[in-house]
């Protein structure tokens, strides 16, 4: 595997972030290879020069050191087990999924039975609208990207690190597949669960006119694709709900205090609320 320019880079899925890596990883250098089963999404990539080369065929992915899969978790494993005699002996093979557990569990094993390196990795970056056509070079100038190398050599791990930087990311963070669930709980999955709780009130869509700032930011990602968060929030579901009885139990507290009339327990349930925020 190369992570410097010039390297053969497979990426697997040509969405947002599938074709948002073919873009920024084909603008230092890399000769990107595509595979999607959509025939306009491998025209629109092709003809964008976000890729040298693209299809259907998971074959292309032979000539490629490193594969980037960027497909929903049970799409990721299927296709690696599908596959795995295509990739190159040596090769690292690297998701791009929103949980962990269910995708390393599989995928690590049939790595080290297949004759290739499997890591899990998070890109974290996004935006409201999908597809290519929405993918952008830049789409991870300054994000995190979350790695999980499993018993993958130091070296290769600090080649892949390499490669990820070099599509614009600013810093990779290692970690294991349980800590990484854990932690996407709170800091993804529990505000798209919140932002979708809070639009549902019957005074959303009345809000025009009364709303400023901070309706903007608390609602902004209810705007999600349905088939996608569901599968991820069921993938994910035991840390989820441990998150979700700690912000009921939260909202709880506060919600006795205003219902009270109880000023200074309310006044600090805020002012603590304050002080955590102010500390990170």
């Amino acid at each position: 595997m190369s992570g410097a320019q010039g390297g053969t880079i497979g990426v697997v899925g040509l969405g947002l972030i599938g074709g948002s890596l073919c873009r920024a990883l084909s603008r230092v250098g890399h000769c990107v290879l595509g595979v999607d089963n959509d025939p306009r999404v491998v025209s629109a990539a092709i003809e964008s020069g976000a890729v040298a080369q693209a299809g259907a065929e998971p074959e292309l992915l032979a000539r490629a050191e490193t594969v980037f899969i960027a497909l929903y978790p049970h799409e990721t494993i299927e296709f690696v087990r599908k596959n795995a005699a295509v990739f190159r002996r040596g090769a690292v093979v690297i998701d791009c999924c929103g949980v962990k557990e269910p995708v390393c569990g599989a995928l690590f094993a049939q790595a080290e039975t297949s004759g290739f390196t499997f890591m899990g990795g998070h890109p974290m970056a996004g935006i409201e609208r999908s597809g290519f056509e929405a993918s952008s070079a830049d789409l991870f100038e300054g994000a995190s990207f979350l790695l999980v190398p499993g018993a993958a050599q130091e070296e290769t791990v600090r080649e892949a690190e390499s490669l990820i930087l070099s599509a614009g990311f600013a810093r990779v963070v290692r970690t294991t597949p349980q800590e990484h669930d854990r932690m996407i709980a709170y800091t993804s999955q529990l505000p798209h669960v919140l932002a979708c709780a809070y639009v549902m009130s019957p005074c959303c869509p009345r809000h025009d006119g009364f709303s400023a700032g901070s309706f903007r930011d608390v609602s902004r990602v209810a705007h999600l694709s349905a088939d996608m968060w569901a599968q991820l929030f069921i993938d994910n579901r035991a840390p989820l709900c441990a998150e979700l009885d700690t912000l009921i139990a939260n909202i709880e507290k506060i919600r006795d205090a205003a219902g009270a009339g109880d000023v200074r327990q309310l006044q600090a349930l805020l002012a603590e609320a304050c002080r955590i925020k102010d500390s990170v």
